[in-house]
């Protein structure tokens, strides 16, 4: 198998994290991103990857990211964007800064962050979007959510032409609900969660998704089986959609 380098975004817990244990084990270099450095400095030494301080807020740090991997000599076979926020509100009680906090971290930040990488892209390469079944399930409390998500999939429809005489490709997987940090994040306690997740007993998978049920999908994106794929969507939600 070919040795290749993967840098995964917001790699510091969840689905990036299981990923970047995944792809270490695979033994290819792994690069991880986060907003904290504590827990970049966590994984580190966890695995022994290469990390750097990147939050999808902060233009300069994107920036600074690629000009980094750049100077360095540092060439990607493998992109996954995956850091994102989701923080819940209803249609009425959204704010113009839940609204543009959301977009940024979701929408600008994939943007900018792929912009930042694409020199060090090789040819071929792969990237791969974290979106989720929001895009087309709706749930109350999500509108912003589901709309940062949809507007970064409209995004790579068109990256998919512009890119394409660079190697570069670009598909996405819809994670659907699962059990992550992402939840206490959005500030749902564990007796909320734990019904959320006995509600799922009646999809067809019969229980949440846990992080690693996403890498198959991930990896499989990554790998050179899916080099003729573009645009392409990998649903991965257990059922619940059905």
């Amino acid at each position: 198998m070919q040795t290749k380098t993967i840098l995964i975004t917001g790699a510091t817990s969840g689905i990036g994290l299981q990923l970047a244990k995944h792809n270490v084990a695979l033994g290819h270099q792994v690069i991880i991103t986060g907003r904290n450095q504590a827990k970049l400095d966590q994984v580190v030494a966890d695995l022994g990857v290469k990390a750097y301080l990147a939050d999808s807020a902060d233009l300069s740090q994107l920036a600074s990211l690629g000009k980094s991997l750049q100077d360095e000599g540092i060439t990607l076979d493998g992109v996954v964007l995956n850091a994102g926020v989701f923080y819940p509100s209803s249609f009425m009680d959204a704010t113009p800064e839940h609204f543009d906090d959301t977009m940024t971290i979701n929408t600008r930040g994939p943007f900018f962050t792929l912009q930042a990488l694409q020199p060090c892209l090789a040819n071929p390469s792969s990237v791969v979007f974290i979106s989720s079944i929001v895009v087309q399930k709706g749930f109350a409390g999500a509108a912003v959510y589901s709309a940062s998500k949809a507007a970064f999939e409209a995004v790579i429809r068109v990256l998919n032409v512009e890119l394409a005489s660079a190697g570069v490709r670009i598909n996405s997987i819809r994670p659907g609900i699962t059990a992550t940090e992402i939840h206490s994040k959005a500030g749902m306690d564990e007796e909320t969660q734990a019904a959320v997740f006995d509600s799922l007993k009646t999809t067809p998978l019969g229980r949440e998704l846990r992080a690693d049920d996403h890498i198959g999908s991930i990896q499989y994106l990554l790998d050179d089986a899916s080099k003729a794929l573009r645009n392409v969507t990998i649903e991965v939600d257990g059922g619940y959609c059905l």
